[in-house]
């Protein structure tokens, strides 16, 4: 399989997460011999939890498959590029690459509001940006569009 169609894979989650009332951010982890190990989409609303990022679903998901906290060969596939929390997943979990689709301007780890894998951390992830790009992005921006014709105060999913 090739990036694009992990983060097809990425994308479908995203969209569930989008019919759930959820923003719409879907993560895929791939083991070494291209087998996808963990899979997560946003829960915040569902779980009443700051902490039910996409990728970090993902992670807690193929740390079980693989039998190890530690994801040495993995590659984490993710429809918006990670928070500063999702990032430290990302990092304790030993991560050795990383794509997303779209930029996160408002809270986005890998280079829009800081690259917090440049920082003096022992493990520095590749990073690889704009997978399928416009797609990601569209699909956020579909999501808040209809938030917003729905009712403004449900603005607070931001």
């Amino acid at each position: 399989m090739t990036h694009e169609d992990y983060m097809r894979q990425a994308l479908a989650l995203a969209r569930e997460a989008a019919a759930a009332g959820e923003v719409p951010v879907g993560c895929v982890i791939v083991d070494r011999a291209g087998q996808i190990i963990g899979r997560g989409r946003n829960r915040r609303e569902e779980d009443k939890s700051p902490l039910a990022h996409a990728e970090l679903a993902a992670i807690t998901d193929a740390c079980r498959s693989h039998g190890d906290w530690r994801l040495k060969g993995a590659r984490l596939y993710v429809t918006l590029e990670p928070c500063p929390m999702c990032a430290g997943g990302i990092l304790s979990a030993r991560i050795p690459e990383l794509y997303y689709g779209a930029k996160d301007a408002g809270f986005g780890a890998c280079g829009s509001i800081l690259n917090l894998f440049e920082e003096d951390f022992r493990h520095h992830p590749k990073i690889v940006g704009h997978i399928l790009e416009e797609e990601c992005a569209q699909l956020l921006q579909d999501f808040f569009a209809q938030v917003r014709k729905k009712s403004p105060e449900n603005l607070k999913i931001l």
